[in-house]
């Protein structure tokens, strides 16, 4: 399958993309099916030519999420940006998986108040609001 790309060219610490078409596995150096443009991640600036973008599009080629939004930003494509899923960071050799820290949220009615009250009168917590008697 064809996907349109970014193929990374800058040097390190320069990041500079090429735009292209190529196959959605290959190589990162591999040589691709055609060549689109350029993309400049320091002055997000992208230059390529939207007509043969389209073209690709026509013909089968898929963009990956990043480029999708390129296109809609350049407005060779007329629909909504993507949102970009990221990679989940691995889980820290300090707190085990079955070791989650719960996380405090501020209840936003009175009925969620009860329901933290008794979550934390049934795990053995003292609420903050009660007196405590001796």
């Amino acid at each position: 399958m064809l996907a349109i790309k970014l193929q990374r060219i800058g040097r390190r610490h320069q990041p500079s993309y090429r735009i292209v078409v190529a196959e959605k596995r290959s190589k990162l150096k591999s040589p691709p099916v055609a060549d689109l443009g350029a993309y400049d991640p320091v002055t997000k600036q992208a230059t390529f030519d939207p007509a043969a973008a389209m073209h690709w599009l026509k013909v089968g080629a898929r963009p990956t999420p990043t480029m999708h939004n390129l296109l809609v930003k350049a407005g060779a494509l007329n629909a909504p940006k993507v949102k970009i899923k990221m990679k989940a960071k691995p889980a820290s050799a300090e707190a085990p998986a079955g070791d989650a820290v719960p996380v405090e949220t501020a209840p936003e009615t009175a009925a969620n108040e009860t329901a933290v009250a008794e979550e934390k009168s049934a795990t053995g917590e003292v609420s903050e609001s009660a007196p405590e008697t001796a």
